[in-house]
C-alpha cells in the first residue's frame, strides 16, 4: 500500500508541476530543461542521491578534459587528453563515458541561428570553450533496478526531458538531449545462462532450452563470450570491439545481424523482457504477460516504452561457419562505381537471392581507399553450411570477378585496371572464432556522420537487379547488406511490432555523409541536402518499402511510415497505454510526431 501511495503522490506532484511550470502562454505543454525555473533544486537532487546506489553523474562531452576551465583554446595539462585522443575511435572506450556518443556530432548542438556548439578534440578549431552541446547535464548511473526506478520517478515528479543511454551507438541522436536528465544503464552487466528457461506466466511444460539473460548494460562481446563458454551462439550485432549493447536499442529497433538469414533478427529471438515503466513499476513482459507490450518492444524502437532492464534470448549450438572475403580495387579518382567494378557489383546484386537462400549473410561496400584508388569489398559468412555447399555458391562469383580483372588488364588503361588482392573462403569452427579473427577492436566510430538507408524487397532485386545495381552504383560510400530474407522473411509481418517491410526485404542499403570537426553549420547543411537527394533516389527503387529504425536517416519525409509502416498506429496506442504522458521519447520514435523537433514541447 505504501508503494501505491508513493506512486500516487508522484503523479500528483507531476500534475502540480504542469499547472505551475509545464505550459507556455499559448497553452503548449513543455518539458523542464536545465536552466528553466522549474529545474530541480540542489535539495531535490540531494534527495535523489540518497535513493540511488552511486553518486549522480554530470556527463560532459568526451573531449572536455582537453580544455582548461575558463581558458580559450587551451589544452589541459593532464594525461587524460592523450588517452582520449588515442581512443577516439574505440567504441568500447567511448561507451564507458556517459557523455560520449559513438558519433560525436550527437554531442553537439546547432542553435536556431546556426551557431554550432561543440567540444572538439582539436582545441585549435575556434571554439571558445568546451560546450555542453546536446549532452545531458546530470543523470543516474544505474547499477540496479531500484536506481532506474528512482530516476524514472524523479523525472516524472519534475517533468524532465529524459534520455536513456546504454552505449551511445546511435545514428538519430536518441542517446543525447540538450538540457536533459540521463539514465545510464552501462554498468548493469549481469549475465545468466539457462539450460532451460520458462517465461514468466507460461504453462509449466512450455520451456525453452538453452537461453541467456543479459542485463541492460551488457555489450555483444560480453554476451558472445558468455554464450560461447556454454557451447552456444547468439544472434547479435557486429561492430568493432563488440561494443554495441545487447539489451538496448539494437534489439528494440529490430536487431539485424550477419547471421539473420539463418537465425532471424534479434526480435525473432527474444523470449522475455523486463523493464521499468513510466509509473515506476518493474514488470516482466513476454508472450504470456503484457503480450501487447512484448509485441511493441520487438521493433517499436528503443527509449520509447520504458527502460529495459534485461532481455532473455534464444541461443543456438556452435556450428562451423564459412567465411568469404573479396577485396578488389581500381585506379580512379571517382567515388562511385563504373566499368569493371560496376559489372562486378551488378553480378553480385543478381545472385544475392541465391546466396541468401544458401545461408550467406554479409556486406558489399565500396569507397575511396588510399588516394586515387576505389576499393570494393565483400565480407560474408554462412553459418552451419558445409564447406562444399558454401564454395559451390560463392566461388563462381570470385571466378566472375577474376575474369573481369583479366579482361580489363589486357584491354584497358591504367585508370580502369582492376586488381584483386583477396578472393577466398575460409572455414571456421564457430561464429565467434570468425568474429574474433575478422572484427577489429577499434574503428568505425568517433566520426561525425549522418546516415541514409532503405530496405529493398526481394521481388525488386530478383526482377530488376540491373536497375537496382545502376542506382546504387551512383551512391558514394554505399553498404549493400544482404542480411534479410531467409529466416527474416518467415515470421508473419504481424508477429512483432517490427516494420513489416523487413519481412519482404532481402537487402538493407546504408550510405551517409561525414565531416571533419570544425566544419561550419552551413557546410554541414549542404552535405545533409546531398544526403536527402541520395536517399530520395534509393527510396524511389521501392517507395512502398521502409527503413531500419536503428540505421536510418534523420531526414525521412514520412518518419512514422518509413520506420514502422502499418504498425505505427497500433504501436502508438500501446505506448499511450503504458506511457500516457510521453515520458519516453526519442527523435523520430513512436509518439514523437506530437512533439517539437527537440522533444521539449507537445504540439499536437
Amino acid at each position: 500500500m505504501q508503494r501505491i501511495a508513493s506512486l500516487s503522490l508522484l503523479w500528483l506532484a507531476w500534475l502540480t508541476r504542469q499547472l505551475v511550470y509545464g505550459s507556455q502562454d499559448n497553452g503548449i505543454r513543455c518539458r523542464c530543461l536545465y536552466g528553466d525555473p522549474c529545474w530541480p533544486s540542489e535539495a531535490d537532487f540531494a534527495q535523489l542521491s540518497s535513493e540511488i546506489s552511486h553518486p549522480l553523474i554530470k556527463p560532459t562531452p568526451l573531449a572536455q578534459p582537453c580544455y582548461l576551465a575558463g581558458a580559450s583554446h587551451a589544452h589541459a595539462n593532464s594525461s587524460t587528453c592523450p588517452t582520449i585522443a588515442e581512443n577516439w575511435d574505440n567504441g568500447t572506450f567511448r561507451s564507458g563515458h556517459p557523455g560520449a556518443m559513438e558519433a560525436p556530432n550527437f554531442e553537439t548542438f546547432v542553435s536556431p541561428s546556426g551557431e554550432l556548439q561543440a567540444c572538439f578534440l582539436n582545441t585549435t578549431l575556434g571554439a571558445q570553450r568546451c560546450e555542453q552541446g546536446s549532452v545531458p547535464v546530470v543523470g543516474v548511473e544505474s547499477h540496479t533496478v531500484d536506481d532506474i526506478q528512482a530516476a524514472v520517478n524523479f523525472a516524472v515528479q519534475h517533468d524532465l526531458r529524459l534520455v536513456i543511454k546504454n552505449t551511445g551507438h546511435d545514428y538519430l541522436g536518441r542517446s543525447s538531449g540538450r538540457g536533459a536528465f540521463m539514465i545510464w544503464t552501462h554498468h548493469m552487466k549481469n549475465i545468466t545462462v539457462h539450460d532451460a528457461f520458462r517465461p514468466s506466466g507460461s504453462l509449466s511444460g512450455e520451456i525453452s532450452e538453452h537461453a541467456i539473460t543479459v542485463q541492460a548494460g551488457v555489450q555483444w562481446q560480453e554476451a558472445y563470450n558468455a554464450a560461447n563458454a556454454s557451447g552456444r551462439m547468439m544472434v547479435g550485432g557486429v561492430a568493432a570491439g563488440g561494443s554495441v549493447g545487447a539489451a538496448g536499442g539494437w534489439v528494440l529497433g529490430g536487431g539485424q545481424s550477419l547471421v539473420s538469414p539463418v537465425y532471424g533478427l534479434g526480435v525473432d529471438n527474444v523470449l522475455e523482457f523486463t523493464l521499468v515503466l513510466a509509473n515506476g513499476s518493474h514488470i516482466t513482459t513476454n508472450a504470456y504477460e503484457h503480450p501487447d507490450l512484448f509485441w511493441a518492444l520487438r521493433g517499436g524502437g528503443g527509449g520509447t516504452f520504458g527502460v529495459v532492464t534485461s532481455v532473455t534470448y534464444k541461443t543456438y549450438p556452435n556450428v562451423p561457419t564459412v567465411s568469404a572475403s573479396l577485396v578488389a580495387s581500381v585506379n580512379t579518382t571517382q567515388s562511385t562505381l563504373s566499368g569493371s567494378l560496376a559489372e562486378a557489383f551488378t553480378e553480385f546484386v543478381r545472385i544475392t537471392p541465391a546466396l541468401t537462400d544458401a545461408g550467406w549473410g554479409g556486406y558489399v561496400t565500396y569507397g575511396p581507399g588510399t588516394q586515387g584508388v576505389l576499393t570494393y569489398e565483400l565480407v560474408a559468412i554462412a553459418p552451419n553450411a558445409s564447406w562444399e555447399a558454401a564454395n559451390a555458391t560463392m566461388v563462381p562469383y570470385f571466378d566472375y570477378v577474376r575474369a573481369l580483372a583479366d579482361n580489363y588488364s589486357s584491354s584497358s588503361s591504367a585508370e580502369t585496371h582492376l586488381t584483386i588482392s583477396v578472393a577466398e573462403t575460409t572455414l571456421y569452427p564457430s561464429f565467434l572464432s570468425w568474429y574474433m579473427d575478422n572484427i577489429p577492436e577499434t574503428g568505425l566510430v568517433g566520426s561525425n556522420l549522418n546516415l541514409g538507408s532503405w530496405l529493398l524487397p526481394r521481388d525488386l532485386v530478383e526482377t530488376e537487379y540491373s536497375r537496382v545495381a545502376e542506382t546504387l552504383s551512383k551512391v558514394p560510400g554505399l553498404s549493400f547488406e544482404f542480411i534479410a530474407g531467409g529466416a527474416v522473411s518467415r515470421p508473419s509481418a504481424s508477429s512483432t511490432g517490427l516494420n513489416p517491410a523487413w519481412r519482404k526485404a532481402l537487402v538493407h542499403t546504408i550510405f551517409g555523409v561525414a565531416w571533419e570537426d570544425g566544419t561550419s553549420a552551413a557546410e554541414i547543411g549542404e552535405m545533409q541536402d546531398t544526403l536527402k537527394a541520395m536517399s530520395a533516389e534509393v527510396r524511389a527503387l521501392a517507395p512502398d518499402s521502409g527503413a531500419y529504425f536503428n540505421e536510418a536517416s534523420m531526414f525521412e519525409p514520412d518518419p512514422p511510415k518509413a520506420f514502422f509502416g502499418a504498425h505505427y498506429e497500433k504501436l502508438k496506442a500501446i505506448k499511450k497505454a503504458y506511457d500516457p504522458t510521453d515520458l519516453f521519447l526519442v527523435l523520430e520514435g513512436v509518439g514523437s510526431d506530437e512533439w517539437d523537433k527537440e522533444l521539449r514541447c507537445k504540439i499536437h
